[in-house]
């Protein structure tokens, strides 16, 4: 053998050798008969509340931030035939679609039919309106009904415990189930329909066991968040994953939270609400020996409002129908108010009224709010400066101008001391006053719709004093003193109570405790808050006329009857009303002082009023002059006349 051919030889040895050394190379060496990977999609929708389309009944407006029909284009654009499409429930309640249980065809299930959904998973407010409502509703549906832990009374379970679906020779096995927290928000219902609720862990555990020799990919498609609920505190699917590590993936729901978390080795996502958001978990297997193997998953969120709807939907005769009838709903006469106005006139225009001052408006959300929940104590905010009712006819998409927003209700348990800590946050809306401002003014970093104006409480807001030192005079409504280590339950939105109170950050530091949740979807039957507001009006404060429709009449508030009141602008009143008097006639322009949201950030001094009433003098003189000197040259050119005639 020649010296070249020993080098050649040698250096294929040195160049196996260096392969062989290669990270990885050796599991790929062990894996030549592994087949190509399979790539499984899992796209999982929830907490849709009647967005079908994109439109927003309630304030009979459109609305593309989330919907059905848009998801529906993503879908058509990211599916292949390896794809499972997955909803985890509360599909029915909210956008006016309970109007539709009495049809042969709910337009939800109708559009769930266009885009082939594979499994649908019943939330909690499915089982708002009854067992005989959501009996008919999951008769409508051709795909697999989902849900191991709600039985009825002959021991048959709602819907079949798991599916198992295959996609090119995958098999997937998926257990549904719902939160326990129906055993507390709908326990007439359960009772009622002598429905029996298990714990969703355990049946999930049971089922994983029994499954998981026979599926490749597990996984729990789950109506519950993160966390558990009062009085099922283990029950959420946090605990889920760290259960039951059989399972290779959750799909959780419930808390609106765009969610992705590995727990225990186990992937868990959530959605927003309403067709916001919708997930999709790609899933590698590989093959070997027959059998299929996890090695990869990854989780990717589809946002609603990046696609147009997909007229598969919108153009759907029944769907079209629905969309015409809830116009025609939001259009409804419900009621009709004595007031003329729950709101007064803003006394300096585009200055709000509504958060200078304690008004009807905000009784009537607190009011509510506090009605349904129970609680002592409920803070609550406006969307706007303009939220009003006006005297006279109100129709249902008047109730948006009250809140714009979905929002639901929390119960929270708060020491006196927590409360107020979130007052003096809140108070934190208004700039400091300073001598020789002659209007409130409102820090441009605060947001308006942060600003919370609470019932069941009395106090005073002094505007002299710094942020965290405002509240003076706090007691409850009845007199009694705020025990600042006595607990209280208080109800706010979740937006409010997620943001500000739920975590660490803007009202509570990292040395404080957090108040304790007691209830998310507090009044969940009803509805949204928006929901509430109207059927407190209608059924509750209303009187039914001789039309059916609820007269009522919000009690006016003076200082004698008001929760709160602004108080350390010393200013002088009578050149206050003067700066009111040239806002009105122009003279001031009002919105030199404003920022993006229409909220005043700087106020109006005594050096504005100063250089507004020179110009106003200026003016007046020289239109005098003017004036004089016309009535002179008037003069004249009579003169002139008379000589000539």
């Amino acid at each position: 053998m020649d010296k070249r051919r020993i080098n050649i030889i040698l250096l294929i040895c040195l160049i196996l050798a260096f392969m062989i050394a290669l990270p990885g190379y050796a599991e790929s060496v062990g894996q030549q008969d592994v087949e190509e990977p399979v790539q499984i999609k899992i796209i999982c929708t929830s907490d849709i509340h009647g967005k079908i389309l994109p439109y927003d009944y309630a304030l009979d407006a459109p609305d593309d931030s989330g919907s059905l029909a848009q998801i529906s284009s993503a879908v058509n654009e990211l599916a292949d035939q390896n794809t499972i499409l997955i909803d985890v429930g509360d599909t029915f309640q909210g956008n006016s679609s309970e109007q539709f249980f009495g049809d042969r065809e709910h337009p939800a299930v109708r559009a769930q039919k266009l885009m082939n959904y594979d499994v649908w998973v019943p939330g909690n407010h499915e089982f708002d309106f009854g067992m005989d409502i959501l009996d008919k509703m999951i008769g409508q549906y051709d795909c697999n009904v989902l849900c191991a832990n709600v039985f009825y009374k002959d021991g048959r379970s709602l819907g079949k415990p798991y599916a198992i679906v295959e996609r090119a020779g995958v098999k997937i096995g998926i257990i549904g189930v719902v939160t326990q927290g129906i055993t507390i928000w709908d326990k007439m219902v359960l009772e009622k329909g002598e429905m029996t609720v298990t714990d969703p862990v355990e049946e999930v555990s049971r089922y994983a066991k029994e499954l998981r020799d026979q599926v490749d990919v597990l996984i729990a498609a789950c109506h519950m968040g993160l966390g558990g609920v009062i009085g099922a505190e283990d029950s959420g699917a946090a605990k889920l994953a760290e259960t039951v590590p059989e399972l290779d993936l959750i799909l959780a729901s419930h808390g609106h939270k765009k969610e992705e978390k590995v727990i225990n080795g186990v992937l868990v996502t959530e959605n927003l609400d309403s067709g916001k958001t919708a997930n999709v978990v790609t899933l590698t297997l590989g093959k070997k020996d027959g059998s299929y193997s996890l090695t990869g998953r990854e989780n990717e969120f589809i946002m609603a409002a990046d696609y147009p709807a997909d007229s598969r939907i919108t153009e759907d005769a029944l769907i079209r129908e629905a969309d015409a009838r809830s116009k025609e709903y939001a259009n409804q006469v419900v009621a009709r108010l004595s007031n003329a106005s729950l709101v007064p006139e803003d006394e300096i225009p585009g200055i709000p009224q509504s958060k200078l001052q304690d008004t009807a408006l905000i009784h009537l959300i607190n009011d509510a709010q506090m009605h349904y929940s129970g609680c002592r104590i409920s803070g609550s905010a406006l969307h706007s400066g303009s939220a009003n009712l006006l005297q006279g006819d109100i129709k249902r998409k008047d109730f948006s101008n009250v809140f714009r927003f979905q929002n639901t209700l929390y119960q929270l348990r708060m020491t006196g001391g927590q409360i107020k800590k979130w007052m003096e946050y809140s108070a934190g809306f208004f700039n400091t006053w300073q001598e020789g401002d002659l209007t409130v003014s409102f820090d441009p970093v605060f947001k308006p719709y942060n600003y919370v104006m609470f019932s069941g409480l009395k106090y005073e807001v002094d505007l002299s004093q710094p942020v965290g030192s405002r509240i003076r005079n706090l007691t409850l409504e009845d007199g009694s003193s705020l025990d600042p280590d006595e607990k209280y339950d208080v109800v706010t939105n979740n937006y409010l109570a997620s943001i500000f109170l739920l975590t660490k950050g803007s009202v509570f530091g990292e040395e404080d405790e957090l108040p304790e949740l007691v209830q998310i979807d507090v009044g969940g039957s009803v509805g949204s808050v928006r929901d509430m507001v109207m059927d407190y009006v209608m059924n509750v404060i209303g009187v039914k006329g001789q039309d059916g429709i609820a007269e009522f009449t919000v009690e006016d508030i003076t200082e004698e009857n008001a929760n709160w009141k602004l108080v350390g602008c010393s200013w002088d009143e009578r050149k206050h009303a003067r700066v009111a008097e040239l806002v009105k006639n122009g003279r001031i322009q009002i919105d030199d002082y404003l920022d993006s949201y229409g909220n005043i950030i700087r106020p109006v001094t005594e050096d504005d009023l100063a250089v507004a009433e020179a110009e106003e003098a200026a003016e007046k003189s020289v239109t005098a002059a003017e004036e004089a000197m016309t009535a002179e040259a008037e003069t004249a050119a009579s003169g002139l006349n008379v000589q000539a005639a």
